[in-house]
């Protein structure tokens, strides 16, 4: 099983950290984290060269996601939101996937990306609502190729209760775990 898991987080040892840990250290198979905020991957620059042909004109670390992207099971979005909706930079390295719609949208081709599931882990301490952020997420997740994506993880309450001992998101990411392991596609 391999799965690819996007961080959305500016903090290194953040709420989203913290429960990407709790997560990693139950994960099945292997995986790779995209750090968005650490990473080489500039945000899309709408060239219009994916509306021609596959790929992308921007030769950076996207390059390996996208390698990753064609065979692995599992996706998950992780992100801190910030004006209910996902953090820039996860959003930046989310419009890299445009590729994928220009070529089902223009170039009628199908992705190449094996069926795979998705997940969405949100976290949060303001007052915002997480419902765009997740919406968002769904998008990038349906782009990826994800045919079942898991209901929303979600800790709103992190100024007050850190999501590594929110019991009820710790409960939620192992039954996304026990998802993540189900019965794949023929």
């Amino acid at each position: 099983m391999k799965t690819l898991i996007f961080n959305g987080s500016p903090r290194k040892n953040g709420d989203t950290a913290g429960l990407l840990k709790f997560l990693t250290d139950r994960l099945s198979g292997e995986y790779k984290i995209v750090d968005a905020y650490r990473c080489n991957i500039s945000p899309c620059l709408d060239c219009r060269y994916c509306q021609k042909q596959s790929g992308c004109a921007v030769k950076d670390e996207m390059q390996e996601v996208y390698e990753y992207l064609k065979d692995c099971d599992n996706v998950l979005i992780a992100s801190p939101v910030y004006f209910s909706e996902l953090t820039g930079k996860m959003l930046d390295v989310g419009s890299r996937l445009q590729t994928y719609y220009c070529g089902k949208r223009f170039r009628k081709e199908d992705s190449g990306l094996k069926p795979k599931k998705g997940a969405v882990l949100l976290v949060g301490g303001g007052d915002g609502k997480p419902e765009k952020a997740y919406e968002t997420a769904k998008t990038l997740l349906r782009l990826m190729n994800c045919k079942d994506i898991f209901e929303m993880i979600g800790s709103f309450h992190t100024d007050a209760l850190p999501a590594k001992e929110d019991t009820q998101v710790l409960a939620g990411v192992e039954r996304m775990l026990q998802f993540f392991l189900e019965t794949r596609w023929a």
